[in-house]
């Protein structure tokens, strides 16, 4: 027997608990993977409430960790018992001590990266990065706005944007995340609280707008956000914090100027292995060169994980917040 979360109904935090699972052995193509650091995600959240349809229920929730394989079944050739390994991937399931996986969504962790690095940065890097390098290919004299600029995508995106050459703007709803988002690369920061940010975007572009808005919150931002843009800008909707976007009049986009709108995921965009470790490893370099530092600013036992959602949920949380296992 093992430990895992299990929801047996969706819900509040509480709907969380601490049990016994069993697992079995590995089979085709499936990899045991002894958990060391689990990372904590928006998404999560998504699946635990039911906002997400989870895949059954009871189920385990989340999408990332880092451990060691301890196991292998037939046909896995690219990792082996004993390597350090870490995933973001679905179905649900990583808040658990040991846990089987599809094992071609494994990759292995380099040597100067730790599995605390490693959990807490596949994910939200990963995410990042095809933001960043795909759904919108950001290139130098590029001026963006990233919106939660002091949470784990955020602050990712904000280095990576300003390694690229663009200027960044990024909002925020404190002073104290401001000042987090500006040593990690945020050009102009934006307190949603105190300022309109829509007329703070106009006034730093010249009334010209922006090509893009990375928006994470959803229901608050997305209106402002279309307001940013210009004429034939692209709004990447990747999350949704705040609420879910109420339904869309399209004659809105021509209205405001020919807009494109996007709702990605990082599953779509690492679904081919060749992609997968395209994008992990272009995350490892930059991580190994210093270029993104991965802030892991909360920790908590993986048994106290409805404590973790509770002040993710209350936005007490900046950066990346992890599960651990002693």
């Amino acid at each position: 027997m093992t430990k895992a979360i299990v929801v047996h109904e969706t819900g509040g935090p509480e709907n969380m608990r601490w049990e016994d699972v069993s697992i079995g052995e590995p089979g085709q193509g499936q990899a045991l993977v002894r958990h060391t650091v689990v990372g904590l995600n928006f998404i999560d959240v998504y699946f635990r409430t039911g906002l997400y349809q989870p895949p059954q229920l009871p189920f385990t929730p989340g999408m990332e960790a880092a451990g060691v394989v301890e196991a292998v079944g037939p046909d896995v050739a690219h990792v082996a018992p004993g390597d350090r390994v870490a995933y973001a991937a679905g179905p649900p399931g990583s808040y658990c001590e040991q846990r089987l996986v599809a094992a071609d969504r494994l990759v292995k962790v380099p040597d100067g990266i730790s599995d605390e690095t490693a959990a807490a940065m596949m994910l939200q890097g990963m995410t990042a990065w095809y933001l960043l390098r795909r759904t919108y290919p950001v290139k130098a004299g590029d001026t963006i706005l990233i919106h939660a600029a002091a949470g784990g995508v955020g602050l990712i995106v904000c280095q990576w944007a300003s390694h690229l050459g663009a200027t960044v703007i990024g909002t925020v709803g404190s002073e104290e995340k401001a000042e987090l988002a500006r040593a990690h690369g945020c050009h102009h920061t934006i307190n949603y609280n105190t300022e309109d940010f829509v007329q703070r975007v106009k006034e730093l572009t010249g009334g010209e707008g922006l090509p893009v808005v990375y928006d994470s919150v959803g229901q608050a931002t997305f209106d402002g956000s279309l307001d940013c843009l210009r004429p034939r800008g692209l709004m990447v909707t990747f999350g949704q914090s705040s609420g879910p976007v109420a339904p869309l009049n399209l004659g809105t986009l021509a209205a405001k100027g020919s807009l494109f709108i996007t709702r990605p995921t990082l599953f779509n965009y690492v679904a081919q292995r060749e992609d997968l470790e395209t994008a992990a490893g272009e995350l490892f370099d930059l991580v190994q060169k210093g270029v993104v530092a991965i802030e892991v600013n909360h920790r908590f036992p993986l048994a106290d994980a409805a404590e973790a959602h509770r002040a993710l949920e209350g936005r007490r949380t900046t950066g990346s917040t992890v599960l651990t296992l002693d």
